[in-house]
């Protein structure tokens, strides 16, 4: 199969890039460590601004009826753990260290599809779910900067992301596109983090944050709003434009771009331990990668 026109693919990876860079300068460099408020205002932007596209007629959103929102509210509330657990996570952890987390969450998928639900599974499939977990288990043991706090939020978000993952294979039912979805999940966790923003404390407490009225705090929580708006319509289309094992391909080169551009970013203490730690993840993803490939 030959390899497609590329603008969506490099489209994501640049969204990807920009959009987990930005929210680890706002969440690390900045402090501004109010996952309620921050992720809150994400979703509202994005919300806006799918509601905006769809008015203007760039994507189709379809109301559905109010049993396939129902039905999709579980998965809503999994998204919200998601970014919540994440922005936790990515707070305190190093950028490549919370990716090669997040990927353990396929490893777990494909082991409940494989044990679970007794679905064949080809062997570089089962490899690739081993080596991503291994790496997940094994990085905490080995990580000079070890945050136990920040092991626990991304174990947290691994947790939500693989059951998101599994109820979107256990729905039968197509009748909401991607967008549709997201725009549903953008609408719950809006409402949803904005008001749990002032009982949590969050709200009281940036009142205080240094630099509420700095210009550079306000361009990057405008530009993680946008960021992620942009990486959700280029997730959208990717999905859309390329086969399922391209699509993975340019999913962990993102990653990949994602994690060494950050060093440039970030300090983050290596050693040898941990280096191959982070490279058996790599070796994991790509082994995905050419799982998926072969199957299509």
């Amino acid at each position: 199969m030959p390899w497609p026109r590329p603008p969506a693919g490099l489209a994501f990876c640049a969204c990807h890039l920009a959009a987990h860079l930005t929210n680890k300068y706002v969440l690390t460099t900045l402090k501004f460590t109010y996952p309620t408020l921050f992720q809150g205002w994400q979703t509202l932007i994005g919300g806006l601004l799918l509601h905006l596209s769809w008015k203007l007629g760039w994507v189709e959103i379809s109301s559905g009826s109010r049993s396939h929102v129902l039905a999709w509210l579980p998965a809503s509330v999994l998204f919200v753990g998601i970014i919540y657990a994440g922005s936790r996570a990515l707070s305190r952890l190093p950028v490549p260290v919370f990716l090669t987390l997040h990927s353990a969450a396929d490893g777990l998928v494909c082991a409940f599809r494989r044990i679970v639900l007794r679905e064949r599974t080809s062997l570089p499939k089962i490899s690739s779910a081993l080596f991503v977990l291994a790496a997940a288990a094994c990085l905490p043991h080995h990580d000079a900067q070890f945050d136990q706090e920040g092991y626990f939020w991304a174990l947290s978000h691994l947790l939500c992301v693989g059951a998101y993952k599994i109820l979107l294979k256990a729905q039968k039912s197509n009748v909401l596109s991607d967008i549709d979805q997201q725009y549903l999940n953008y609408i719950f966790s809006a409402v949803l983090l904005t008001f749990a923003s002032y009982p949590t404390g969050e709200l009281l407490r940036a009142v205080e944050f240094p630099f509420l009225y700095f210009y550079r705090f306000h361009s990057s929580c405008w530009a993680s709003g946008f960021l992620g708006f942009f990486l959700s319509l280029s997730t959208v289309k990717l999905k859309s434009q390329m086969a399922p094992g391209l699509c993975t391909g340019w999913m962990v080169f993102a990653k990949v771009i994602t994690a060494g551009l950050s060093l440039l970013c970030f300090d983050m203490v290596l050693n040898p331990p941990m280096v191959c730690c982070l490279l058996l993840g790599g070796l994991g993803e790509a082994l995905l990668v050419y799982s998926e490939r072969s199957s299509t």
